[in-house]
């Protein structure tokens, strides 16, 4: 009898375990909602979980272009620093227009993403190093081209950052597009696939024939250029250019949504659903805090309570 117990007690544990990782992101989310029904005031109310989803939409974006560099083993540190490039460009060249602007911040991004993908597969630098030097020249440029804080008085730009449809801000609409696509690439098509390949096994997947410079390099502009869209999006909504503040510790943001979503560092899976809800997750416990007037300094010791807690669940999660 106690011999039986002893060996049902891991077996219970190891069950735990695995639910916790495929759902403990989900069950945070449902236990900060519950938790701030109960304790805080008007949580309940439309404008308030208008203001969330408005506040999340530009980490959500950012992590997911994150996710599918984690994927393939690598990771991005430099999507901080692009989000301020982007919004120094869009204030340069916002006067021929919003979309020539547009145009050339997507193509400072994709310079940013061709730069990191081509260190990695090409010269094989690891990515925490190759994007840490993108990190520190990118936020560096921006600071060149903009010095400053600049207003914005666009009335396309202001469209951009507060319009809606039928009630829903714009903001939130981009980032559920965005993420049902990455989804559907990464679950349906021969480049998730490829993805995923390389994550589990650079080694076996360039032994199998696959594209793995091509598929790294496009990973890492994709980043990039998800980045570069949040930047815009959250220029939009402040109408203001601020290389110096916009984008810092959103590349910690990123990383951490990602990881509590599911989706192991050791790369070889990705998992979308589990981003967005790993997002979600950091910016309810973040409000959670603020509406009770604790000072930020709690909010990032709860982060990393968070981060290291999904990190333990991972334990044995590894590659598939």
């Amino acid at each position: 009898m106690a011999e039986a117990a002893l060996r049902t007690a891991p077996l219970d544990r190891a069950r735990v375990l695995q639910w916790l990782q495929t759902y403990g992101v989900y069950a945070g989310v449902a236990v900060l909602l519950v938790v701030n029904i109960v304790i805080t005031p008007h949580f309940l109310s439309a404008e308030n979980f208008r203001t969330q989803a408005v506040q999340v939409a530009p980490v959500v974006i950012v992590a997911l272009g994150m996710a599918l560099v984690i994927g393939t083993e690598g990771v991005d540190l430099s999507v901080g620093a692009v989000m301020a490039l982007a919004a120094s460009v869009t204030a340069l060249y916002l006067g021929y227009g919003l979309l020539p602007a547009l145009l050339v911040v997507a193509a400072f991004a994709a310079g940013v993403g061709l730069a990191n993908g081509a260190l990695v597969a090409f010269v094989g630098v690891q990515p925490i190093v190759a994007t840490l030097a993108l990190m520190v020249g990118g936020r560096g440029l921006a600071l060149v081209l903009l010095p400053q804080l600049e207003d914005l008085r666009n009335p396309s730009l202001a469209s951009l950052g507060s319009g809606d449809v039928f009630g829903i801000p714009y903001l939130i609409l981009i980032a559920a597009a965005l993420a049902l696509l990455l989804a559907f690439v990464v679950r349906r098509t021969t480049f998730g696939r490829q993805l995923l390949a390389i994550g589990d096994s650079r080694p076996a997947a360039q032994l199998a024939g696959l594209p793995v410079r091509r598929v790294l390099i496009t990973v890492y502009v994709v980043c990039a250029l998800l980045a570069a869209v949040a930047g815009v999006l959250a220029t939009a909504r402040l109408q203001a250019s601020d290389p110096t503040s916009l984008g810092n510790l959103m590349e910690l943001s990123a990383i951490t949504a990602v990881v509590v979503g599911g989706t192991p560092l050791t790369g070889g899976r990705v998992n979308i659903a589990g981003t967005v809800a790993g997002a979600v997750l950091i910016q309810l416990l973040t409000a959670t805090l603020i509406k009770h007037d604790l000072p930020p300094s709690w909010t990032q010791i709860a982060q990393a309570i968070v981060i290291v807690a999904a990190v333990y669940a991972a334990r044995g999660r590894g590659k598939r």
